[in-house]
């Protein structure tokens, strides 16, 4: 066993990409984005008239003479904002990351704001190119993918085109971005560095102590019930100081969301689409999944409540309580079966390492790189932000993985969870930048599938009951997680958009809301809903994107649908498994099943399936808990 201070992470590099906020090499990259989007101005001259002119797709085009400097001016304007989305992008990350540990860390919030206004011009840079592209007719767009320098954007270039009746003139496209970098942008901004600010009082061993939400929420994955729940009221209380201020940014972001759709709809009307836009065409189409996919897989949730709730229930029995609160819902095994358990952060790795191993070497390599580079920040801290991810840099093609590391198992499912984003961005890293964006729906594949990677490999070492319960607790823990907890969110995130076109949402009404969602989802499983989720939970206010809800459960249930292909596909499973994931930028959810899996997304056979599966697991689980309850 490692010393106690062994228990929590360690702390990444990220001096490898910039060796500070306010080094040299930051202010090269931004005066080298500032010379190439000077460059693409100058192409944009050619392309600027033509959208300006195109009411309708093939306006302006009427020969191929005429097409060819449109064509030229593309094509270079492409290479050029390649190159300037990459630097964007890597000081961006870097700033992102360097506030998610330190929230106060004052020059990375100076070069936080310093990249908004870069966004904003290479919002407006990009917009002619983005036009062009969707508004010229199929056969000058044909003629510019043909060529090599840009064919690698096929993709990314017909799927744009499939919502180009959305399409606003040029002016508004580019008022639209540049007012949204101090709108929609600097609401999500402002929530941000709340969430990192906020402090809360929480009763620790007899002792009141003052924490950040990150140190705060660690403590829910006690194994002491009273414990979880004072730091979950704390939490609450915490954020219910800031519910108005919450309210208004929900509500700004939404609103935003709602009136872009209702000026695209008056624009596809006056195109003669035929078409209206709805608040769940961006999300739908940015993970790119269709409506009737969509459709089975939150009626494939349906099917599987009961099963979800039978779980929540074995998880409260297992503590000796009827049944669950929301403190409870990231609750590790109970103190008899979690003591079987004490995981330094080194351990983790190499239980990571180890089962990743087991799939193919080269997986459990990658585990191994990742920590010996210090590409993990997993220390504790009470300035640090709460949650988890992987980011990633474009020049250096290096993932990074954040977290709060404590010691807990399921601090290792984390893990496994975030090293898988990070292995799907490694097998992706020598492909074009305009090939490695992918939906985030099929984005949770290779991570929950490090999940149940990890809990087989340790359920298959286990040896006693109480390890068998700490680990198939995990696997229950999920299903009521994906099957539960994430279509709540859903139906609070469609019915709050559906209220806040009417008008703006009081933070009671929020909290009616999200009480009503909890209940319509867990039932009698849980002993008292959540009525401040909607505050506390960042996924509600990150401005890039909205219902950042349904990708995991699209993704949790994908997942457990390839790894069930694992013995059934033997030597071959590791290289289809890399050919699917380097597939995920360049094809549709319903083509990459089609091709790797030789599924229809949109029939509910393949997900029905994975819920039988599943089906056996919570019967493991209810078994265990009643075995040790005796």
């Amino acid at each position: 066993m490692d010393a106690p201070n062994a228990l929590h992470g360690e702390p990444w590099d990220l001096a490898s990409e910039y060796p500070s906020a306010e080094a040299p090499e930051v202010e090269q990259d931004l005066a080298a984005i500032a010379e190439l989007l000077g460059d693409v101005e100058g192409q944009n001259a050619t392309l600027r008239p033509f959208v300006a002119a195109a009411p309708t797709p093939a306006a302006g085009l009427d020969s191929s003479a005429a097409a060819e400097p449109l064509l030229g001016a593309a094509k270079a304007a492409f290479g050029l904002l390649e190159q300037a989305r990459r630097l964007l992008r890597d000081l961006g990350t870097y700033a992102d990351c360097s506030l998610s540990v330190d929230s106060q860390d004052a020059p990375a919030q100076r070069l936080l704001g310093k990249l908004q206004a870069v966004s904003k011009r290479f919002a407006e840079a990009e917009a002619p190119l983005k036009q062009f592209l969707e508004l010229a007719p199929d056969e000058v767009v044909d003629a510019y993918l043909a060529d090599d320098r840009v064919s690698a954007s096929g993709f990314e270039v017909r799927q744009a085109r499939k919502r180009r009746h959305e399409r606003l003139p040029l002016e508004q496209e580019t008022l639209a971005a540049a007012l949204g970098q101090d709108g929609i942008h600097a609401w999500g901004r402002l929530y941000d560095q709340l969430n990192g600010a906020l402090t809360c009082t929480v009763e620790v061993d007899g002792e009141a102590r003052r924490m950040g939400l990150a140190a705060a929420g660690a403590l829910m994955l006690s194994a002491d019930d009273a414990l979880r729940e004072r730091a979950w009221r704390a939490v609450n209380q915490a954020w219910e100081g800031h519910s108005e201020t919450c309210a208004a940014a929900i509500n700004a972001i939404a609103g935003w969301r709602l009136e872009m759709c209702r000026r695209r709809g008056r624009g596809a009307a006056a195109n003669h689409a035929g078409r209206t836009v709805h608040f769940l065409d961006a999300p739908r189409h940015a993970n790119r999944v269709e409506p009737e996919t969509l459709r089975t897989v939150l009626g494939i949730a349906e099917e599987g409540r009961e099963l979800a709730r039978r779980a929540a229930r074995a998880q409260a029995r297992a503590y000796g309580k009827e049944r669950y609160g929301p403190w409870d819902l990231r609750a590790p095994a109970p103190p008899a079966a979690q003591a079987a358990y004490g995981i330094s952060y080194r351990q983790a790795i190499d239980i990571v390492a180890e089962a990743y191993g087991e799939v193919d070497v080269r997986m459990g390599e990658f585990v191994t790189m990742m920590a010996k580079r210090r590409w993990i920040e997993g220390t504790v801290g009470d300035r640090k932000r709460p949650g988890a991810y992987c980011a990633g840099f474009r020049k250096s093609a290096s993932p990074r993985v954040y977290m709060s590391y404590s010691g807990g198992l399921s601090d290792v499912i984390v893990l496994a969870h975030e090293l898988g984003h990070a292995f799907h961005a490694w097998v992706m890293r020598d492909l074009p930048d305009c090939q490695r964006a992918y939906g985030m729906a099929i984005a949770e594949s290779a991570s929950t599938f490090g999940e149940a990677t990890v809990r087989a490999a340790l359920l298959g070492r286990a040896r006693t009951p109480a390890e068998r319960l700490a680990i198939v607790w995990q696997e229950a823990a999920a299903v009521s997680s994906f099957l539960l907890n994430i279509p709540a969110r859903f139906t609070f995130e469609r019915g709050f958009y559906e209220a806040r076109a009417e008008r703006p949402q009081r933070p009671d009404e929020l909290k009616a809301r999200m009480n009503a969602a909890w209940e319509e989802w867990y039932g009698d499983s849980l002993a008292e809903p959540d009525p401040m989720f909607w505050a506390s939970k960042l996924h509600f206010y990150i401005s890039d994107l909205s219902f950042y809800n349904f990708p995991y459960l699209f993704g949790y249930l994908f997942s457990l649908g390839v790894h069930a292909r694992r013995d059934e596909w033997g030597d071959a499973f590791f290289p289809r498994l890399v050919a699917l994931l380097r597939d995920t930028g360049r094809m549709t959810a319903e083509e990459l099943a089609a091709k790797h899996l030789q599924v229809d997304l949109a029939r509910p056979d393949f997900w029905r399936e994975t819920l039988a599966r599943l089906r056996g697991r919570v019967d493991h689980f209810e078994a265990l808990v009643d075995e040790a309850a005796g």
